[in-house]
Formats: structure tokens, sequence, C-alpha cells
């Protein structure tokens, strides 16, 4: 064996075996008006959740969803003022099926919360690209996503669920 044979770290034991679209839905809630009248760049706020599943109970295939939400609001019309009308609302439920090889139980949770949503986010981040462009909107293009950050801030939420994915 060679020094770098050696030096390899060992590999994964995680399998992508699909990735799909579970759910999409865009709207925009004033129509065609909305572009006649909106003045200025509307406010987007993001929501991201990630949850995984267990397919069968006696095979370690797992369902994980990586759920974005994107909604842009017009600025409001003083700072500090309130939000104005919905321009348009995307929703994705992005998802992958994974099969997990006989993974150290520590390990289960944050492949299936950290790992598998970094591998299935740029799908999921041009999907919302190019549904908000479609729709007649400048492209959001998401920033990456921490999602060690996201899952340490689930656990802290939850603590009781800690360890089960």
């Amino acid at each position: 064996m060679s020094d770098s044979e050696q030096s390899a770290p060992p590999a994964l034991p995680l399998a992508v075996n699909l990735q799909y679209t579970r759910d999409l839905s865009f709207e925009v809630p004033g129509g065609a008006e909305i572009f006649a009248t909106l003045r200025s760049q509307p406010n987007i706020a993001v929501n991201i959740d990630v949850q995984a599943s267990k397919l069968q109970d006696d095979q370690s295939v797992y369902e994980v969803t990586l759920a974005i939400k994107t909604e842009a609001k017009e600025a409001p019309e003083t700072d500090g003022g309130a939000p104005g009308r919905t321009v348009f609302i995307a929703e994705l439920a992005y998802a992958a099926v994974v099969t997990l090889t006989n993974p150290p139980q520590e390990l289960i949770e944050p492949m299936l919360l950290v790992e598998v949503p970094r591998l299935i986010f740029p799908y999921a981040r041009n999907i919302i690209s190019d549904v908000t462009r479609d729709g007649g909107f400048p492209p959001i293009v998401l920033q990456p996503i921490d999602f060690v950050a996201l899952w340490q801030a689930k656990r802290a939420e939850f603590p009781q669920t800690a360890g089960n994915a």
C-alpha cells in the first residue's frame, strides 16, 4: 500500500439513493397589480427546516426533507413601519432518500440533519432561483447555510428529542 492509500480517511457510511422535489409552490397573491405598483426592492424572509424520518424499521433507509420558504414583502413606507403587501411566496420541500451503512450511533443524527442537507442544498437553491425568475422576479439566490448551526439550534430547542433523527 502506498502512503496516500494508508492516510485516506474512511468513506462516510452514507449513500444518496435519490433526490426529488416533494412539494413546490409559487404564488403572487397580488397578481399583475404587484408588477405595476411595486416601487422598491422587496424585503425577503427565508425560513429553512430539515426533517428526517426512517422509511422502514428493519433497514437504515431514511427520507431527509429540506424545506425552504421565501416570502417577499413590500418594504415599509417608513422606517420601522409595518411591511407592505406580500409580493410573492415560494415554498419548496426537496427530499433525498438515503441509506446509512453501519454508522456509529452518535453519527446518525448529524449525518441526516447536517450532511444530507449540505449535499442536496445546491439543488434546492437552484430550484428556488429558477422558480422566482420564472415567476417574473429577479432570482432569489440563497446564501450557503450553516447546517451545523441549524442542527444545534434545533437540538437546543427540543433537547428531549436529541439523538432521535
